[in-house]
């Protein structure tokens, strides 16, 4: 992994539920996330997804690439345009710094509007092997 290497894109499928899930998940019950006709009063062409949401979004395209085994250590993330239904978001990434078992990563997310979401992750790697094989039992009782 060296610097300016880039992440493949992941193209999010922006729908009404995972709008909803995401503001129920993270406890934000701000009417702007699920209720189409108060979004609308509040100025909005429908629902919008929360920053919450975005922020589980990154991460998981960040630990998608590394692994299962990748610690997010930093997630600094900026709004732009809003995600509505029916949208698509596609994240892309671009390495900005390694060192040693550690990679910052700048990540663009972009919707129809524009750029959704900006920011840096910083992520650590393990250096040791990912197990391929399930250990031969439990370990051996105390003695």
């Amino acid at each position: 992994m060296n610097s300016g290497d880039r992440l493949p894109p992941l193209e999010i499928p922006v729908t009404r539920t995972l709008i909803v899930a995401g503001a129920i998940a993270s406890r934000d019950y701000q009417d702007v996330h699920h209720d189409p006709d108060l979004a609308r009063q509040k100025g909005s062409p429908d629902i919008f997804m929360n920053i919450l949401t975005t922020n589980g979004l990154v991460g998981r395209y960040i630990t998608d690439h590394f692994g299962p085994r990748a610690v997010l250590r930093r997630v600094a993330i900026r709004l732009g345009a809003p995600n509505h239904p029916g949208d698509t978001m596609v994240l892309a990434g671009t390495v900005e710094e390694t060192d040693g078992e550690t990679v910052t990563v700048r990540v663009i997310g972009t919707n129809a509007i524009g750029r959704h979401v900006t920011g840096t992750v910083t992520v650590t790697l393990p250096s040791e092997p990912v197990p391929t094989t399930a250990p031969d039992g439990p370990p051996p009782p105390p003695s």
